[in-house]
């Protein structure tokens, strides 16, 4: 077997990773390049295989950096099973159909200009057509259950607390008679999040692929994100400014909306921003928003509570989505004070353009990044505190104030990534770091390294892995001898019976019928489990 990287390796985009058998091929995401525009190139090039040879996709997330590449590989030959969870099945509808959007506008706007040059027209990355094609080979499943994709080829997707439907990959693939896991980390969200659940934590992997986003720093508290939020809006509105927030539309968005809707009800002041309008200005982000609030089952406990009790954490009285285009360029001619939060997050493609446009030259105004910017982007480029630049053609003084913070990052920090990696009962032979930039994948790296004493790769786009051995045999899970195995197996039976008694008291209005259908297929795929490994047990022991 092989572990060839393909994207995402030593920059933060293009998640991309192949694995080769003897008897399949499988792709891990397949996602865009974004930033610099030697990085955006790429995304033009050939794949580094033949599509038409790929058996399956598993796709850890919606956001494009992981999946905006899928119609690509269809128009270019894939006809294999794409294997998600069911909300970024949903979510992806949106993503990729939008992404179609903006290759097919972007490809118009380029080509009115060659045409003038005299020059032959480009043709878009792939167009509507392609990514409503890509759809028909979704798969969803359920967080959870392990799934036996063939012969060969087992999965399961854990929670990984990113975004809404984000996961773990947990990969085990049988090569003749021995059983390898690799486990894939997707994007590991940070604890004590809103609406959703922090990443679950995995027991064993031999071998792991872990992202390294913010590897080498530390996030400042969750708690002070909203007071630095809410006392730079109040700031800015007093001067009689614009807030400008580019927006990740999937997780971002909402997240902001969570915590605007839970300031509006906890305070008693009389602050300017109770007055002022916010306004979400991207359609995706809207269509998003609804699909959060179809998948309520995957929030966490305070959000269900909320619910519950007839508070809809996604909406509050000064809160307005916009979707007609022109709605939009009115913002931007009526300079009374306000709050746009607009996609794109890094401000690369998106209306987040025009806001910025319209509103960087003035400096009663600013403009908050809450996410991670990439190398070459916009959003980057003004962080690091530029004076001019060139949007639409038209040169921009950079007058703003520009505000930022990491406190509503998608990724778990380098605190975040050694705490999950310290979750596993039994570490795994050797980690690929992926995912980051050199600096937080070196970074990490020698952190792991001096810590745990496991051998670390930071791959390269393009290197190549070849798997020795297989080491998770049926006699030898856990390191144990097969006696006590036995006995640890008769523990876990217990468990699962004493969790399939407990499912029926626990149904409520996010659990109906369906969903605890699916709970109880997840302990019986473990049942089976657990039974299969106790036979071999018992053959072993000659009994």
């Amino acid at each position: 077997m092989e572990i060839q990287f393909l994207g995402a390796a030593q920059v933060v985009t293009g998640s991309n990773i192949l694995i080769k058998t003897k008897a399949c091929n499988l792709l891990i995401d397949c996602g865009l390049y974004q930033g610099s525009n030697e990085l955006e190139a790429m995304n033009f090039k050939a794949f580094d295989y033949d599509p038409s040879t790929i058996d399956y996709l598993f796709l850890t997330h919606a956001h494009v950096d992981h999946s905006a590449r899928i119609p690509k590989l269809v128009k270019e030959g894939f006809r294999g099973k794409i294997y998600t969870t069911q909300a970024t099945s949903d979510l992806s509808e949106i993503m990729l159909l939008d992404s179609a959007h903006i290759q097919e506008s972007d490809a118009e706007w380029t080509n009115r200009k060659r045409e003038r040059a005299g020059k032959t027209p480009v043709v878009p990355l792939y167009n509507v057509h392609d990514a409503e094609e890509s759809l028909r080979y979704f798969v969803p499943v359920q967080y959870g259950q392990k799934i036996d994709v063939n012969e060969i080829i087992s999965i399961r997707f854990r929670d990984a607390g990113h975004i809404l439907g984000s996961a773990i990959l947990e990969l085990w693939i049988t090569d003749e008679e021995d059983t390898v896991k690799i486990v894939f980390s997707g994007d590991l969200g940070m604890k004590n999040k809103p609406l959703i659940r922090d990443p679950e934590l995995i027991e064993e992997a031999d071998y792991l692929i872990m992202e390294s986003t913010y590897g080498d720093r530390l996030h400042e508290q969750v708690d002070d994100r909203m007071h630095l939020l809410i006392d730079t809006i109040n700031r800015t509105i007093k001067r009689q400014g614009t807030v400008v927030i580019p927006s990740f539309a999937v997780g971002r968005t909402q997240e902001l909306i969570y915590g605007l809707n839970k300031y509006f009800a906890e305070t008693s002041k009389l602050d300017v921003f109770r007055n002022t309008p916010v306004y979400i200005d991207s359609p995706m982000a809207t269509s998003a928003t609804r699909v959060f609030q179809k998948n309520a089952q995957n929030f966490d406990d305070e959000t269900k509570e909320l619910i519950l009790s007839g508070d809809n954490p996604l909406e509050f009285e000064n809160l307005h989505f916009v979707r007609d285009h022109l709605e939009s360029m009115k913002l931007n001619s009526d300079r009374t004070p306000k709050v746009i939060i607009s996609a794109s997050g890094m401000a690369t493609a998106g209306r987040v353009r025009h806001h910025l446009k319209h509103n960087l030259w003035d400096e009663k105004n600013t403009v908050i990044f809450v996410g991670y910017q990439a190398q070459g982007t916009l959003g980057r480029i003004l962080k690091e505190g530029v004076k001019k630049v060139k949007l639409f053609g038209e040169e921009i003084a950079v007058k703003a104030e520009i505000v930022s913070t990491d406190g509503f990052s998608g990724h778990a920090d380098q605190q975040g990534l050694m705490e999950w990696l310290r979750g596993f009962k039994k570490m795994p032979k050797k980690i690929f770091l992926v995912h980051g930039e050199p600096e937080a994948t070196e970074t990490l790296a020698g952190l792991i390294r001096n810590e745990m004493n496991i051998p670390v790769e930071t791959p390269t786009v393009g290197y190549a892995f070849e798997m020795e051995e297989a080491v998770l045999k049926a006699d030898s899970k856990e390191m144990l001898l097969p006696v006590q195995r036995r006995e640890n197996i008769k523990k876990e039976l217990d468990e699962v019976f004493a969790q399939m008694e407990r499912l029926v008291p626990k149904a409520d209005m996010f659990l109906d019928e369906k969903v605890l259908e699916k709970e109880y297929d997840t302990l019986k795929n473990k049942l089976i489990d657990l039974q299969r490994e106790l036979m071999n047990l018992s053959i072993l022991l000659g009994e």
